[in-house]
């Protein structure tokens, strides 16, 4: 006003001010209210609770007569908007630690193996995806300390036609332990990437990272020490967020600031991961470590990042809720401190999660407090907010009043939402609770009758990368016969009193020889008919390697052509028996070994560090 009081105004501007001001009042203070109103009317288009039925129990329990939260979800992802995956931790008895999947109609138990505490899921195919899951039991303690061994988030499951294809973990207490994973994402079934807490500072201040290149998981270390928070695919792009804190150690430290952003770049392409420059996060006076880690979100068209300020910001230096998108590699700031936008009223809340809605210029966030962020109440209001590319700002709790009308109480604050399609929305709270953003008349979508969503997995495979004896193939199956008919003779072969028997091999006579300098033929015997492949490396990384063969019983040869300048240091002969192994005597010479072995292959032509081929032969299929 310049140093003029409003009655100094005339009266006619005073009563024109004092209505703008009654009006902008209205409007900050009715803001969620009147964003749920038009949420609840036009259109029919209304965030409503949608909780799926607890899982049928054990025989001879009543079931429960009305649904319970899910408990902590940690990733909700769409392949399609009737083919869903969320993963929990569980809720007690009733609901176990697992997978639960959307066909369209409704959500349904999928898996009660490889649940995680704070889970994640990334789809790699439109029926293969993969989680980061909770490691199991059984790893010694520390010997130095006698801490057990971590569970929590540092293991892996790959998903495939129905099943757990794969589960991957590392020893504890090692150098190169797989950390906590706190993000990934696949660019295509044979290129996926997990990312998740530093290496320990014995490694340098690297960044932990795991690659899967459709054979083989293989460590991948970054020199940016931050711990990796989240990970999305755009514009045929891996993009990755780091949480970024004051003492970081960084094996080799970003100019002229550390980095949020990261790209992970192709195979080939140096360096594997670079920062992302020139996105606007921050003003002249604030430090990078005032945000928090960017969430990231992406559709068609954009990709969104949404970050609020840390509980203790450097310094004392605030950095309020800030939004950012790239669209078409020009980024631009939505919310923040640059922003030409007023203060919004979510300006001190933490972000949880954001996920831009397809068909719009708008994107969802999860909202909670900083208080409920730290411990979450199970009676705490859900709050969302509708942000548009221009940085309008719409908020709404949930439930809405319509639902409180009728009943329903809290269920917790907002804590992942994900998008599947325009108005098409899903968001889990803090305590495992569903809401559905969709029209009144379009709330359910054409059934997914994918077998590999339909029946219940509980099977998870030993953990590839843990010491373990693994069979050649399974032992005969016997769940269709009675005692007697088990122990007959001619069913099952039982060694007498004065003899043992053991299962053959399933391969043996491994011979090598190289054919005109660089194709390699490995021959050898088949006990039983087998799934085979053969896969050469050079240290860790694959550089040659065969289609997986259905072989029948017998003596077999497969060919693999090598490269004279990635002349490989290891062979791996992948097998996997498609029959029960015979039993044979122990007392017939050479009966007690095992289908493994080690060939020295000769004749092979020096190249660098390779003079000689050592082959190691044993790997086994799925």
């Amino acid at each position: 006003m310049s140093g003029r009081r409003l009655s100094d105004a005339p009266r006619e501007t005073g009563l024109l001010l004092s209505a703008v001001l009654l009006i902008a009042c209205a409007v900050f203070l009715l803001g969620p209210l009147a964003s749920a109103r038009a949420a609840e009317g036009e259109g029919g288009v209304a965030w409503r609770l949608e909780q799926p039925q607890p899982p049928e129990p054990p025989v001879g329990v009543p079931p429960s007569s009305t649904p319970i939260g899910l408990g902590h979800v940690g990733d909700i992802e769409f392949w399609a908007p009737n083919r869903g995956l969320l993963i929990t931790q569980g809720n007690g008895s009733t609901i176990p630690s697992g997978l639960w999947a959307y066909n369209g109609q409704r959500w349904h138990e999928l898996s009660t193996v490889c649940g995680a505490t704070d889970g994640r899921v990334a789809w790699a195919g439109p029926e293969e995806f993969w989680t980061i899951s909770n490691g199991r039991p059984g790893q010694a303690a520390n010997p130095k300390t006698g801490q057990p061994a971590p569970l929590e988030d540092n293991t892996l499951c790959h998903f495939a036609n129905g099943q757990v294809a794969a589960s991957y973990a590392s020893p504890a207490f090692q150098a190169n332990s797989y950390q906590p994973m706190h993000a990934l994402a696949c660019m295509s079934p044979a290129d996926c990437w997990f990312a998740g807490d530093p290496l320990p500072e014995l490694q340098g201040g690297e960044a932990f990272h795991l690659h899967w290149n459709g054979g083989s998981l293989t460590a991948e270390p970054t020199p940016q020490g931050h711990p990796v928070e989240d990970m999305r695919k755009f514009a045929g792009t891996l993009y990755e967020s780091v949480r970024l804190s004051r003492g970081d150690e960084e094996a080799v430290p970003e100019i002229p600031f550390p980095f949020a952003l990261h790209v992970i770049n192709p195979k080939g392409v140096t360096p594997q991961v670079e920062p992302v420059p020139g996105v606007p996060l921050y003003s002249s006076d604030e430090l990078p470590q005032a945000l928090d880690f960017l969430h990231l979100g992406a559709n068609e068209d954009s990709l969104w990042a949404a970050a609020g300020t840390v509980r203790e910001p450097p310094e004392g230096k605030f950095a309020p809720l800030t939004v950012v998108r790239d669209v078409e590699g020009v980024w631009s700031q939505v919310l923040g401190s640059e922003s030409t936008i007023a203060t919004p009223p979510i300006n001190e809340d933490v972000v949880n999660s954001i996920a831009p809605e397809p068909g719009t210029e708008g994107a969802w966030l999860a909202l909670d407090s900083q208080q409920d962020s730290l411990q979450p109440s199970p009676t705490a209001t859900a709050l969302i907010a509708h942000v548009a590319a221009d940085g309008t700002v719409e908020t709404q709790t949930l439930p809405s009043a319509s639902e409180i009308a009728q009943g329903v109480g809290p269920k917790g604050a907002a804590k992942v939402i994900s998008c599947p399609s325009y108005q098409d929305c899903w968001m889990v709270t803090t305590q495992g609770w569903l809401f559905h953003l969709a029209p009144e008349a379009e709330r359910t979508r054409q059934l997914d009758t994918s077998g590999a969503f339909s029946s219940l997995i509980t099977f998870r495979p030993a953990d590839e990368g843990l010491p373990q004896i693994v069979p050649d193939a399974p032992p005969p199956d016997t769940s269709g016969l009675t005692e007697a008919q088990v122990t007959k003779p001619g069913l099952i072969e039982i060694p007498t009193a004065n003899e043992s028997k053991v299962r053959a091999p399933l391969l043996s006579n491994l011979h090598s020889h190289l054919r005109h300098g660089t194709t390699l033929e490995l021959s050898f015997h088949l006990a039983v008919k087998a799934k085979v492949k053969l896969v050469a490396k050079r240290k860790k990384k694959i550089v040659a390697s065969t289609p997986t063969r259905t072989l029948a019983q017998g003596n077999r040869k497969v060919l693999l052509a090598l490269n004279r300048r990635r002349w490989p240091t290891k062979l791996d002969l992948q097998t996997h028996a498609l029959e029960p192994l015979p039993l044979v005597s122990t007392r017939l010479p050479g009966n007690n070994t095992v289908g493994t072995g080690v060939a020295k292959l000769p004749g092979a032509p020096t190249f660098g560090d390779s003079p000689w081929l050592i082959s190691s032969f044993g790997g086994s299929l799925p």
